[in-house]
């Protein structure tokens, strides 16, 4: 019945996909017993991969995370020891997020799992098919982006 529905409606479909990706990303890491939940494990894996030491602010664009969740989820890692937080030169309650040996571990711990599932999800899936879904949702993102205006 609710491919029926799906049928045509590229929103609904990539909004199931979506919820099903996160459901499973958080109870495989349940599962597997990991320190991180998949958004704390985004975050670090940001930050890792980022060669420029990142604020709070351009995290949450990037994610499209509201300041509420953000903010959690920083203050949670900071918590766990996976990240410090060090002042900004300008005195304000800015800071840069630097990912700690610990914080590091951990993303490094779920990493193969995080390969694992990407494997999972496009199972019998082409190179060719997976470049063409990417290229037709970032033109449908570009298409939107200036016309949502968003809490971040």
């Amino acid at each position: 019945m609710y491919r029926e529905y799906l049928k045509g409606r590229i929103g609904a479909l990539v909004f199931i996909t979506g919820t099903f990706i996160r459901g499973l990303s958080s109870q495989t890491f349940a599962e597997k017993e990991f320190e991180l939940t998949p958004d704390q494990y985004v975050i670090l894996n940001l930050l890792l991969e980022n060669d420029e030491i990142m604020y709070q602010r351009q995290l949450a664009e990037i994610t499209l995370k509201d300041r509420a969740n953000m903010s959690r989820i920083i203050e949670i890692l900071h918590k766990k020891g996976f990240i410090e937080k060090i002042p900004d030169s300008n005195g304000r309650k800015i800071y840069k997020l630097v990912v700690t040996e610990k914080g590091k571990e951990a993303r490094d711990k779920a990493f193969p799992t995080d390969i694992e599932l990407r494997k999972m999800i496009t199972n019998n899936i082409t190179e060719e098919e997976l470049a063409v879904t990417f290229r037709t949702l970032e033109k449908m993102n570009m298409n939107i982006r200036d016309k949502v205006k968003l809490q971040i």
